[in-house]
């Protein structure tokens, strides 16, 4: 089963996997780092997973055509290049709405979203890796899966 075979459901199921193991460990360190409660952080976080788990849902379906049209195989060049690309649109649209919701300039926004790119930069690496291992096994078991959609 490879990158093509993934259907929307797979894609919501993988980004909002994404997004809730980041959550878990993001909002608390972000509480303690912003000197903000963990309920305002964790609101901005929810905002931000929004618009995140969108553009994950997006940057993937058109890595995944990339990787098609140029044949290329997921090593740790490919996956390096998913984790930058996909940071760097997040950047753009999350430097204006941390800006907004914290009452902070947009360099001080900038830098805050340079904090969470140090710890999405190896987590988006490691989480894809982690999931693309785990889809396989998973893939790889007839009658795990069947077992799995009958539920």
């Amino acid at each position: 089963m490879d990158a093509k075979d993934k259907t929307l459901g797979e894609r919501v199921l993988h980004a909002m996997l994404y997004e809730l193991c980041a959550m878990a460990l993001l909002v608390p360190l972000a509480s303690l780092a912003m000197d903000e409660g963990v309920l305002h952080m964790g609101v901005l976080a929810l905002m931000m997973s929004t618009v995140a788990m969108l553009w994950n849902m997006v940057f993937n379906a058109l890595f995944e055509r990339l990787e098609r049209r140029f044949g290329w195989r997921r090593g740790a060049a490919v996956r390096s290049l998913h984790a930058l690309g996909f940071e760097g649109g997040l950047v753009v649209m999350l430097v204006p709405l941390a800006a907004w919701w914290l009452g902070v300039g947009w360099w001080q926004a900038l830098l805050l979203d340079l904090g969470f790119f140090v710890f999405f930069l190896p987590y988006t690496y490691v989480f894809n890796w982690l999931y693309d291992h785990l889809r396989a096994r998973f893939a790889a078991r007839p009658g795990l899966a069947a077992a799995a959609v009958e539920r």
